[in-house]
């Protein structure tokens, strides 16, 4: 066991000393921001491990599959999961904003101070919501000031511009002196608006990506897939006619999954207006399509 923490310990160092200490710094940063309780170089580590493993498990059927394998395993450890749990947190946040804001306004109504309202939120059921007012709380019981507590709140969920901006407004308002009961309600109906907008957005593009989906993760893969199975059917040198069906068939396999990622891109755009929402699409997509593909090309078929 020890010689076990004594060997991560090792490639937790290797992995400071390689990477730079303020990508370290900012990678910190995003695995707090995900809930993640380890170290940059820790995270590191355990994904190029979890990925060793998946690439070595593949590697027995290929060993191009096993390479493959390894890079889509730890980039999805490394990167894919973290953001997942990031964006979930702020679905999650967003939709509970609102609610927060009209919570913290009735409360102030009645007469307490903004720090004892803020204490009074921690003990509500508003999901993250209410464990990151918890830490805002702490903060403030350590001597930290409320305008700077919310600050670091705002920026550690920065992913999410609607709670970003309306943590900015509150701020300002705050060190003004402004009636923060009558900021809180107009802020809460604002996100409020900007949610809804959100949700018919998404309502309206619906199709679009059910059909980026179908085509991309399904119809796409699997007709490329019996392709090759057409072709290793009509290749034969008697005929004169020989197809390199292998590397066809991992030419095939790198469009499928580049068709995969753009359409996952393209889904993030059209539903949320940007692109880096669609990294859970495309984390969706390239699995799903790679297994069509892979099963069309083995299920044996009669001409």
């Amino acid at each position: 066991m020890a010689k076990r923490f004594q060997f991560s310990s090792i490639l937790v160092k290797i992995v400071e000393a390689i990477i730079p200490k303020r990508y370290l710094k900012r990678y910190e940063l995003y695995l707090y921001s995900a809930g993640i309780n380890f170290l940059a170089a820790e995270y590191i580590v355990i994904s190029l491990l979890l990925g060793l493993i998946i690439g070595l498990v593949i590697s027995l059927f290929s060993v191009l599959y096993g390479i493959v394998g390894f890079v889509t395993g730890f980039a999805g450890f490394a990167f894919v999961y973290p953001y997942w749990r990031i964006m979930k947190k702020m679905e999650d946040i967003e939709r509970n904003l609102p609610d927060a804001f009209f919570y913290l306004a009735s409360s102030l109504r009645a007469g307490i101070s903004f720090t004892e309202a803020l204490d009074e939120l921690t003990t509500s059921k508003f999901g993250a919501l209410t464990e990151e007012f918890k830490k805002v709380v702490s903060e403030i019981n350590k001597g930290r000031s409320t305008a700077d507590a919310l600050r670091a709140f705002a920026i550690r969920n920065k992913r999410s511009q609607v709670l970003y901006r309306s943590m900015m407004i509150i701020i300002e308002a705050l060190e003004r002196g402004a009636p923060m009961s009558d900021v809180l309600v107009a802020v809460g109906n604002d996100v409020r608006e900007i949610l809804r907008i959100q949700k018919e957005r998404k309502a309206s593009t619906g199709m679009q990506t059910m059909f980026f989906i179908v085509t991309s993760g399904f119809v796409g893969p699997l007709i490329l897939g019996l392709v090759t199975q057409v072709m290793a059917s009509v290749s034969s040198p008697d005929i004169g006619l020989v197809f390199p069906v292998s590397s066809l068939v991992q030419i095939l396999m790198g469009f499928v999954a580049i068709q995969a990622t753009l359409s996952g891109f393209g889904i993030g755009v059209i539903r949320e207006g940007k692109y880096k929402a669609g990294f859970r699409y495309v984390g969706m997509l390239v699995p799903m399509s790679l297994l069509i593909f892979k099963v069309a090309t083995i299920i044996k078929l009669s001409f």
